[in-house]
Order: C-alpha cells, then structure tokens, then sequence
C-alpha cells in the first residue's frame, strides 16, 4: 500500500463494480478488450496479459482479482479512472465517471476525487452513501407516485440523484439547492395537475416557491410542520445566489443538509399519502 493510503482490501462486489466501469456501456465510456488492457498499462501496471477475446467484464475481474490483495495496484486502476489524459476525446465522461466510482466506492471508506485535474483518493465516512437514510424520515414515495408526467418524473428524480452525487461529495451547499430545486418541480407540477386553479393568474414558470409551500399546505398536502421546515430549506435554496450566503454569514455543512434532506422526503411523503383516489 502506497504511505498514507485509505484503501483496504476491496469486497468482491466492489470489484465486480470496477469491473463494469472500466468495460464501460452505453452510458459509460466504453472500452473494447485491447483498450482495457492498454488501460491497466497506463494505470501503471506492468505485465498485463493481452486480452484474448473472454467477455471484456469478466476479463477485467479476472485481472482485478489477481491483483486484489495489493491495494497499491487498484489505486492505480482508481487514480487512472479519475485522470482527464483517459478521455481526451470525451472529456464530458470524467464528472460521470467519478460519480460512477464514488457511488458503490464510498462503502469502502473511500472516494476519488479530482482537484485541479489531479486525480487522489480520500477516506470518508461510508454513511455518506444514503444521504437521510438513516434519519427519523425515510422516503416511502417516488416520483411517479406524484406526477404523471413521465418526462418531468424522470427528470425530477435525477436531481434527487445529483444531490445524492453532491452528498456523496461533501459537496453540502450545491446538494441543498439542488434539493430546493427538486422541492420547487415536484410542488409545481403537484399543484398543476391536482388543481391548477390554486395558482390563479400566476404563470407556474413564474410562482415563488414561497406561495407553493403555502398553497400545498392549504390545500391539505403537506403537514403544518413540514409545511414550516419546507420555508427554512427554501432559506438555504436561496444560496445559490452567493449573496445571499454571505447576508447569512453562514456556510452549510453536513449537518445542514442532514436536516434539510429529512424535509424532503417529508414533503415527498405527505404528497404520496395526500394523492387523489383515481375514480
């Protein structure tokens, strides 16, 4: 192990994971059989068999776990995955990879990351994993329970995900606006769909989201108390306008966003309890 290092001996289906994102499909960057093993060279390794035509997966586990008890060398796979001179002709995949990474990753106490274009390894507190989790408010609903619209549905709930890859990150503030965000779409296309008429003349693309936390708790579909927690993570959404932040004089944290996230699947809840009976 490299002086200093975080990373321990890797579970076999971390290695597995390792595997598919190093082989990479249709929505990571892909590899064929020659180029992972060109990979693993760049990565440093030295006597790389030449790929012989298996399954490109299970190829590369096969070469993983030959390797698995010296962390020095599967660091080197890590640091490599995290490093831009792999995708000089997309360099739009690294973010997507490291988000990759982190996401099965983290349960091993560690994640990449990527200051500067210099790709290392840092040890974290695994919980990180499932951001609210753990809370005294576990999400029961999901999107499509609440909205019908398939596409905003969809969209909705992959910002749930970026607050998770922000979570998973330490990044604190930009997890808690892009919960607000989530906050603003889901309550906004609620109120259209259940009874547009409680927006009266103002345009949805123009309603505060002030008026939505209050139109939903009059209407009945978010509780008295999350309708009062929903104004405080409203607060904190308002920091993606940096002065605001500093009128604060507070900067978020991670137990900033451990209360803020409970009040998201609070609101997700009583949206899911408080859906109209179909006839």
């Amino acid at each position: 192990m490299t002086p200093h290092s975080p990373l321990g001996i890797l579970d076999a289906n971390t290695l597995e994971e390792l595997a598919r994102v190093i082989c990479g499909d249709e929505h990571l960057y892909y590899r064929k059989g020659y180029e992972i093993a060109r990979f693993l060279e760049h990565a440093g390794w030295e006597r790389v068999p030449e790929y012989d035509g298996e399954y490109r997966r299970e190829w590369t586990l096969a070469r993983l776990a030959e390797r698995r008890e010296d962390p020095t060398e599967l660091e080197r796979v890590l640091l490599r995955l995290a490093d831009p001179r792999e995708y000089l002709d997309e360099p739009e995949q690294l973010p997507t990879i490291i988000s990759a990474v982190n996401a099965f990753l983290i349960h091993e106490g560690v994640r990449l990351e990527n200051p500067g274009g210099r790709p290392r390894l840092v040890a974290c507190d695994p919980s990180l994993a499932h951001p609210g989790s753990q809370g005294p408010v576990e999400l029961r609903a999901t999107m499509t329970d609440l909205i019908t619209d398939q596409n905003m549905a969809g969209l909705l709930q992959h910002r749930l995900d970026e607050a998770r890859t922000c979570y998973a990150n330490g990044a604190h503030v930009a997890a808690i606006i892009m919960l607000g965000s989530l906050l603003e779409g889901v309550l906004v296309h609620v109120v259209q769909e259940r009874n547009a008429s409680l927006l009266g003349p103002t345009s949805p693309d123009r309603v505060s989201l002030d008026i939505l936390i209050k139109t939903c708790h009059e209407a009945g579909w978010i509780g008295a108390d999350v309708e009062r927690f929903c104004h405080e993570l409203r607060k904190y959404r308002n920091f993606v306008h940096p002065r605001a932040e500093i009128r604060e004089a507070h900067a978020p944290d991670r137990d900033t966003l451990d209360m803020c996230w409970p009040v998201v699947n609070a609101v997700l809840n009583d949206l899911a309890d408080s859906q109209p009976k179909a006839a």
